[in-house]
């Protein structure tokens, strides 16, 4: 559960955003004032998690210490500055991990603030934030942002600042690279096999955003950006990418034949030995969703991240519209989540001071879980908590990260019946105290207001 405070207006703030993806890890450090944002620092890594994903969907030792490594030098930068100012997200490497856990208790020692694992569509969000707040696009006709990470790729069709639909694919310039050019050589049946399992992979989606009505298609990302450095300088594109460009670019590749010997102008040796596959990803999208012209964005999930704290902080967050949206969904009665709602929160304020929960980020989560304690009714009333624990922790929830996620699965499951003591346990260790406290103020609710009757309850007073 990621700390928030609430901006006072014209205060200045320093804040940082972190993205742990699978091939780099970000950082940016920005100054925020009455909403707009000034970058001061940026950190990039190539760290290649991706890479040091196992078969068995663990990290290897190596890999795990060279992002330690990474994240130790980002939480030197990061200083003092507090928990609350700092946003730190893995994505799709991440994702997979079995002992994710594990890995996260070392990474957010030597970060120094909590991370937390995003859904893939709940990435997709933030990066179409960012790349939307980057080219001032509020008010504009509808378009199509494209992100290409390590392990996987966002997409997602929107208008203005709001999106319209949001997927993540299991495809990137790690994976790809890793599946089809391991061993560096590059010829035309490997490139067409790449662009044939991407093709694969986008094949469910492509209806949807070939046809979806957008006027302009923006990528952003490392991949992205250093296709588009490659096609401008070789004199292929003049500004941004063009399908043209880039299959000028796929042709030069297949004609060097391999890694070793491609040569081309604006091309790392850092990003050489994922580009193979980003180029096939590319590929595969221009040709399938039918795109013939790309702007490349500099803005991508890191300033997403930034973006949606300012608006957290401005009472614009996307949580709440999810819950909404959720209990709309649901069919659930308004006038009882509120009146759970109205007294769990009282019960809440009583104990705040000798539960040390002074932080908005808990009553928070008591709020939500309360609106949202009976959505398993629309499933069956035997056991509904359960259908309701399951609903939360299995749907993608704008706004939430995975352990927010958990959390109000968790309080939903609790909050009537044997209390699941299991559930509490399975979460990180750092918020399971918190979690069993907040679920007990929800049973006492539920419990006060179990007839249902709209008729006020005296307050409740817990000595």
């Amino acid at each position: 559960m990621q700390q928030q405070k609430a901006e006072t207006a014209g205060q200045e703030q320093t804040v940082a955003a972190i993205d742990l993806g699978s091939n780099s890890f970000h950082m940016i450090v920005a100054r925020v004032h009455d909403g707009s944002l000034q970058i001061i620092d940026k950190m990039r890594e190539m760290v290649r998690l991706g890479e040091g994903l196992t078969d068995d969907k663990h990290l290897t030792p190596e890999v795990a210490a060279r992002a330690i490594a990474c994240l130790e030098r980002f939480g030197q930068r990061l200083g003092s500055l507090p928990s609350e100012h700092v946003m730190a997200v893995g994505t799709n490497t991440l994702r997979q991990v079995s002992s994710a856990d594990a890995f996260l208790t070392a990474a957010q020692q030597a970060l120094g603030h909590p991370i937390e694992i995003i859904a893939g569509r709940e990435e997709a969000r933030l990066i179409y934030l960012g790349v939307s707040h980057g080219l001032a696009s509020s008010g504009e006709a509808k378009q199509l942002v494209i992100d290409i990470g390590g392990g996987s790729t966002e997409l997602i069709v929107g208008e203005g600042f709001r999106t319209e639909r949001r997927e993540s694919l299991h495809m990137g310039c790690v994976s790809i690279s890793r599946s089809h050019f391991a061993d560096g050589l590059i010829n035309s049946k490997r490139m067409k096999q790449a662009e044939l399992a991407c093709a694969v992979v986008i094949r469910p989606v492509r209806s949807f955003f070939r046809d979806a009505g957008w006027s302009r298609a923006v990528g952003s990302s490392g991949t992205i950006k250093a296709i588009r450095k490659v096609v401008t300088e070789e004199g292929w594109s003049q500004e941004g990418i063009s399908a043209r460009s880039l299959e000028k670019l796929r042709k030069r590749m297949i004609e060097a034949g391999s890694l070793d010997k491609l040569q081309l102008k604006g091309l790392s040796e850092e990003r050489k030995p994922v580009f193979a596959g980003g180029v096939a990803v590319l590929s595969a999208l221009f040709k399938h969703i039918g795109i013939e012209q790309m702007q490349v964005s500099n803005e991508a999930l890191r300033e997403g991240l930034i973006y949606d704290m300012i608006g957290r902080s401005r009472q614009e967050d996307a949580r709440e519209r999810t819950v909404r949206s959720l209990s709309k969904r649901y069919n659930v009665d308004q006038e009882q989540a509120q009146r759970v709602e109205s007294t769990a929160l009282a019960l809440y304020h009583q104990v705040i001071r000798p539960w040390k929960m002074l932080d908005s980020r808990y009553s928070s989560m008591l709020s939500w879980a309360a609106q949202l304690h009976e959505v398993g009714l629309t499933v069956s009333h035997s056991q509904f908590q359960k259908h309701g624990s399951y609903l939360l922790e299995n749907s993608d929830l704008s706004g939430f990260t995975r352990q927010e996620q958990r959390v109000l699965a968790a309080m939903v499951r609790g909050h009537r019946r044997k209390f699941p003591t299991s559930v509490f346990e399975a979460l990180p260790q750092e918020v399971v105290l918190c979690t069993k406290q907040l679920c007990v103020l929800l049973r006492l609710a539920v419990l006060m207001h179990r007839s249902r009757s709209p008729v006020a309850k005296p307050q409740a007073l817990l000595v």
